[in-house]
């Protein structure tokens, strides 16, 4: 039977089919038996060719998939069952120009007239086009299949020869993969996740490692908010659990780990202009990189909230702490008041602190020490849902792997451009750093939220539980997205944000444990458990 089965000759004269069965079953001397057999009409001395034409067929199929839908819907359709003539057909109409044709001997015409420029009776079984689409794409969905499948596991060997110290075995496997690329399509699917953690090994086995600058980063970091909820899932959660915090409170203290053009703090200045009884006087100290050229753009962002903040009738004062990394701000820094209601606000940042040092504290203690210390009313944490802290390499690299590809797709189903291209560059940096780096350079250490738990529950905080509001807000916005992928779930008072069964984004909000009941809950204030939770290299 041909590609396209009987389904096709049920279009065709009676005599038509009758002759072709006939071809079948004794089929010419020149005509290969085998073939025959199964349907198929080529001359024993054309095999060689036509075996070609089928790898160039694919070959094209692959790399042309928005042509397909042209030969899905084209009014001339060739009969499949003469495979020289079929593949010719087909490889002419994806080039636009005609191709030489092999010889074929048919018993049958070998064109199918559209059948709406033929009178009514002539047709007793009409196949529309569409049929025909489906079956194409199921072809090169089969085939991308079996590509993805062998690049993933050809990923993985690969990782497993660099966590063993073969570099010669891992290199060598990556130019097997990247041959295997241009077989699959690289602008979505496992073809684009493999192609960034095809590149992030290479780079990492032949040393070709990049620094990006902050600069670049913030830029990206504004792509990556437009183009997915993500991160506006990340403000509005803490937002919402600041806002609940700040009731009650005229002299209130915003502490920002990552300002990041500020996208986070408009929506909370209206609401607080908003607050039955008037809005607080806030304050917000907003932390970043120094600016590459010299320029005070901490500053400039604090003018443009400070506008904002005005013509919404809410005092305002900012205050900007230039530092490259999080561990280099000390908290006299902040100039925090007794008077005030203190929020830590920490998005994404506080993973940069789990790497260790032997010759000095970890930064994450020291972190959570003074930040205790502070006696905020409220910390809001967002981490991503991941674990790429392992101490193997191989472990990493798989959660990393399975992480991402969810992440990707879920960004194929947002329609913004080319917002979306730049929110992958973001992504991609963040791949580059869990599969390139290792030591102090590898600040990506992502972990899951059971293990944020335990480590902020060891050093002295409680949860506090994310109420209603917040799951009204994260549900809310969603709406703003058409893909009903995303889904908002609620665990154990904190909130997630994920693809279909998969959470990628977590929120939970803590406050300072009175020390009373620290000590009753048999638990050393401020002092991690090393052996539960280790900041591993």
């Amino acid at each position: 039977m041909g590609p396209y089965g009987s389904t096709v000759c049920s279009g065709v004269s009676s005599s038509a089919s009758s002759s072709s069965s006939s071809s079948v079953t004794k089929p010419p001397a020149e005509i290969d038996g085998y073939l025959a057999d199964a349907g198929y009409k080529v001359r024993s001395s054309d095999l060689r060719h036509v075996a070609q034409r089928l790898e160039r067929l694919e070959t094209v199929m692959v790399n042309s998939p928005n042509d397909l839908s042209q030969l899905a819907s084209d009014a001339v359709l060739y009969n499949p069952s003469d495979i020289a003539t079929w593949v010719d057909s087909l490889l002419s109409e994806f080039n636009h120009q005609p191709l030489i044709s092999l010889p074929s001997d048919l018993d049958f015409p070998d064109v199918i007239i559209n059948p709406t420029d033929l009178p009514n009776d002539t047709w007793t079984d009409p196949l529309p086009p569409p049929q025909q689409h489906h079956h194409q794409l199921t072809v090169v969905t089969a085939m991308e299949e079996d590509s993805g499948i062998r690049l993933v596991h050809l990923l993985v060997t690969c990782a497993e020869s660099v966590q063993r110290g073969d570099l010669a075995l891992a290199g060598s496997l990556i130019e097997n993969m990247q041959t295997l690329l241009t077989r699959v399509n690289t602008s979505c699917g496992i073809g684009k996740v493999a192609g960034y953690f095809i590149d992030a090994l290479s780079r990492r086995i032949f040393s070709h490692q990049s620094v990006a600058s902050a600069h670049e980063n913030e830029l990206l970091y504004h792509y990556f908010y437009e183009a997915c909820p993500y991160l506006k899932f990340a403000h509005f959660t803490a937002n919402q659990a600041i806002l609940e915090a700040f009731q009650g409170h005229d002299c209130v203290h915003v502490i920002d780990f990552n300002l990041m053009h500020g996208l986070q703090w408009p929506a909370l200045i209206q609401a607080l202009a908003l607050r039955p009884g008037g809005p607080p006087l806030l304050r917000l100290t907003g932390i970043g990189p120094p600016s590459p050229d010299g320029r005070d753009s901490l500053r400039e962002i604090g003018l443009r909230l400070a506008e904002l903040a005005r013509s919404v009738n809410v005092r305002f004062a900012f205050r900007g702490v230039a530092a490259s990394r999080l561990e280099d701000v000390k908290p006299w820094m902040l100039q925090v008041s007794p008077k005030e209601a203190v929020a830590v606000n920490s998005i994404m940042q506080l993973h940069r602190l789990l790497g260790s040092d032997p010759n000095r504290n970890s930064p994450i203690e020291m972190m959570l020490g003074w930040i205790r210390n502070l006696n905020p009313k409220i910390v809001t944490v967002v981490e991503q849902e991941a674990d790429h802290n392992k101490t193997g390499f191989l472990d990493r690299f798989t959660e990393a792997l399975y992480y991402y590809s969810t992440m990707f797709d879920s960004l194929e189903a947002c329609a913004m451009q080319p917002e979306k291209a730049l929110a992958e560059m973001y992504i991609q940096r963040e791949i580059c750093n869990v599969v390139c780096c290792e030591g102090a350079a590898r600040v990506e250490r992502h972990e899951p939220l059971g293990k944020w738990r335990a480590r902020l529950g060891q050093a002295g905080f409680r949860p506090l539980h994310l109420g209603s509001n917040a799951f009204k807000q994260a549900s809310m916005l969603l709406t703003l997205f058409s893909a009903e992928g995303y889904r908002v779930e609620e665990n154990d008072g904190c909130l997630t944000l994920g693809w279909h069964s998969r959470p990628l984004i977590a929120a939970s909000a803590w406050q300072v444990m009175p020390t009373a009941e620290a000590t009753t809950a048999n638990q050393p204030v401020g002092v991690i458990n090393q052996n539960n939770n280790a900041n591993h290299v």
